[in-house]
């Protein structure tokens, strides 16, 4: 059995370890102890063995360092260190007013380029154009809303009928 290589994969597990399981620096420890160990064995059998290994270590340990990171939040640790943050579905920053909003229709506060305020039922509120330019006073309705923006359009006015 090749011990040098033997020593050299416990090493990266332990390193790969070491990130997932809190041991004060014992399993690194052990990681470092090992990986000496299998370079100082390999150059102990031949030389160009040990130059290999010690090549073979200057690569494998940062790969190690690397997948431990990328395990880390998976890990029992990782998982009461790290966040997991807000996903698509809150809607903490949202206004729940907001939602009921698609489809009504409101005034123009001030000049929509393509930003600006328009009024919904007495409230004001921030409201995009789809990028045309939009004056104030003019109707206009909700046509999309997406998180906390809320996307307008000009109210299309319907031809008023006239007596012939």
């Amino acid at each position: 059995m090749n011990w040098p290589i033997v020593l050299f994969v416990l090493g990266l597990v332990l390193i790969v370890l070491e990130f997932l399981f809190p041991s004060l620096g014992a399993l690194g420890a052990a990681a470092a102890i090992s990986l000496i160990g299998a370079v100082a064995l390999a150059f102990s059998q031949d030389v160009s063995f040990g130059v290999n290994l010690l090549f073979a270590s200057a690569i494998g340990v940062p790969i190690a360092i690397l997948a431990g990171m990328k395990l880390l939040p998976k890990g029992p640790l990782g998982k009461l260190l790290v966040n997991p943050g807000p996903t698509f579905s809150d809607t903490a920053a949202v206004d729940p007013r907001d939602t009921r909003m698609l489809g009504s229709e409101g005034v123009v506060e001030s000049l929509l380029r393509p930003a600006g305020v328009a009024i919904f039922d007495g409230r004001r509120v921030d409201v995009v154009s789809r990028g045309e330019a939009i004056e104030a006073g003019a109707r206009v309705t909700v046509i999309e809303l997406a998180g906390n923006r809320v996307v307008v359009a000009r109210v299309s006015e319907s031809p008023s009928r006239t007596a012939p």
